[in-house]
């Protein structure tokens, strides 16, 4: 007869797994029972459970939330990859095929991205997979937790402070250019920073990348003289074009402004620091077969030296 195995009692349940990487992800007993489809006192049984059979709080309330312990920080790469590894188990080979999918795609990105990723993402989709559709989502302090919860796909940007647990793909630099209609009588072939300096601007009070441009102008103690301030960079080609206002922008949305109008494009007398644009997506859906296909497409239309 063949050997029988009896199982190790000390073996970690995959829940038990489940609810540890949560826990370390959302900081929050409630939010790891919601996304587990647990009440609140199941979820805290479980974590009971998982302090005995590892000999530690693990997780520790504080009032920024549930905060993991020295031993928990260490636990998080093997726990993860180990869940990462009965995902491969136990699913099959997933076949997505964009001509047939109805799946809607959804993509975390800026406003400046409406004018200069997402019509091209749009037109690629709208050829190469005809039924789905495409939403996309404002980046906010939200982005991460969205992402992990698969509430978006992936997130296009610059967004800093991602901690661990996701992935992302370079796709391209962007450094700092002011635009200005072509006619305006102050700039004479390039913009200096006499001009620059007295000028009036237009000052965009969004964006991820808004705070390199503040700190260069705090460190070259020059102060815009700013005449009118948006949102965002809707309307901003419209401005530039009937006004002698100038606006400070990253490269690729001023270029794209500057396409079909009477908008000049000047390198930034100001030394503004570059940031790299990049796609970010959660650990959870790297092995999704619509989520690594979007990522691709995405790779394909942006990232530059491909």
């Amino acid at each position: 007869m063949p050997e029988i195995h009896e199982v190790d009692s000390r073996l970690i349940d995959v829940k038990l797994l489940r609810l540890f990487d949560l826990l370390y992800s959302t900081r929050s007993v409630t939010r790891a029972a919601e996304l587990l489809g647990q009440s609140q006192p199941t979820v805290s049984i479980w974590l009971a459970r998982l302090r005995e059979q590892l000999d530690d709080p693990l997780f520790v309330r504080t009032p920024e939330g549930m905060m993991p312990t020295a031993r928990a920080n260490t636990l998080i790469i093997s726990v993860r990859d180990a869940l990462s590894a009965l995902r491969a188990i136990s699913s099959r080979e997933e076949h997505f095929n964009p001509n047939s999918t109805e799946r809607e795609f959804r993509i975390g990105m800026t406003d400046a991205s409406h004018v200069t990723l997402l019509p091209r993402i749009l037109a690629y989709l709208r050829a190469s997979a005809p039924m789905s559709r495409l939403e996309a989502v404002r980046i906010t302090d939200e982005t991460p937790q969205m992402l992990l919860e698969g509430d978006i796909d992936v997130a296009v940007g610059l967004i800093p402070g991602l901690e661990a647990g996701f992935y992302q793909q370079v796709l391209f630099p962007q450094d700092w250019v002011c635009l200005a209609n072509r006619h305006h009588s102050a700039i004479k072939g390039s913009l200096d920073i006499d001009a620059y300096a007295s000028a009036e601007h237009i000052g965009i009070v969004s964006g991820t990348g808004l705070p390199l441009l503040e700190e260069a102008l705090k460190s070259a103690k020059l102060e815009r003289q700013v005449r009118l301030r948006l949102p965002g960079f809707l309307g901003l080609r419209d401005m530039i074009s009937s006004t002698d206002l100038i606006a400070t922008t990253p490269r690729h949305i001023g270029e794209t402004l500057a396409r079909d109008a009477e908008i000049a494009v000047y390198d930034c007398p100001v030394p503004v620091a570059g940031f790299t644009v990049k796609q970010h997506w959660h650990e959870r859906f790297h092995r999704d077969a619509g989520n690594c296909w979007l990522r691709g497409v995405i790779a394909e239309l942006f990232q530059r030296n491909r």
